[in-house]
């Protein structure tokens, strides 16, 4: 329902049935499974394993959404900001640059196998948290954790973002000084190609450091898939 990848619109939603009752066939026989009398404490139990999954869904693809925030970030400087398109994996608008840059993340992250890993942590869960025990909400470790990771999320957002933001700031700079010294120019029109030229450009020469950041992106996504996992289990 919430983890990225598997949970796009353009997934089939027979194959996400299908692929579910697979994988809970798998676990079936791989997981320890303690005695359990069907009562209320089990529907509770039930209703626990529901929210543990769309938690560890819901982090890693808000994680994942620094890359749609640095698209908008960079959309912003460039005058994009007004053309934004359909996401077709989520059904809502997204920036360009930053529909462009997921799409990249994606295509990255499928080919070094990481939905692998995304699917390990769903199956290594059940050594975090056991089937039988609930969930710790009194210490208000699971907030603190959570708001980390938003932090985290919008840092890798910056970083990724501010080799373009950077460069086009310096570009307003030069517009302002040419527009105060050639009053004769028309900024405005020279300015928004100029705008976009400069950040293609520079697009292209930083993707090797956006490739390092959705490494980074990545890591931080697994960890705090872990991290979730280890305060839902008391550790």
């Amino acid at each position: 329902m919430t983890i990225p990848i598997f949970s796009y619109r353009n997934f089939p939603r027979t194959h996400k049935i299908g692929f579910a009752i697979f994988l809970s066939w798998i676990m079936f026989y791989t997981v320890e499974i303690p005695t359990l009398q069907f009562d209320g404490h089990y529907i509770l139990l039930l209703l626990k394993e529901l929210l543990v999954g769309i938690f560890i869904g819901l982090i890693a693809f808000i994680i994942l959404g620094a890359i749609q925030i640095a698209g908008g970030f960079i959309d912003f400087q460039m005058g994009f900001a007004i053309a934004n398109v359909v996401d077709p994996q989520t059904g809502v608008q997204s920036p360009l640059i930053g529909q462009f840059l997921y799409t990249i993340t994606l295509l990255f992250l499928i080919t070094v196998d990481a939905h692998h890993l995304l699917l390990d942590g769903i199956f290594y869960s059940y050594q975090f948290i056991e089937i039988d025990q609930f969930i710790p909400f009194q210490d208000g470790s699971i907030v603190e954790f959570v708001i980390d990771s938003f932090n985290k999320m919008f840092l890798i957002a910056f970083q990724m973002s501010i080799p373009i933001v950077g460069c086009l700031f310096l570009v307003d700079v030069a517009l302002g000084i040419v527009a105060r010294t050639v009053p004769q120019l028309n900024v405005f029109v020279v300015g928004l190609p100029l705008k976009i030229f400069v950040s293609f450009v520079v697009i292209f020469v930083s993707f090797g450091v956006f490739a390092a950041l959705v490494q980074q992106l990545f890591e931080t996504t697994l960890y705090s898939m872990r991290g979730l996992m280890s305060l839902f289990g008391g550790a």
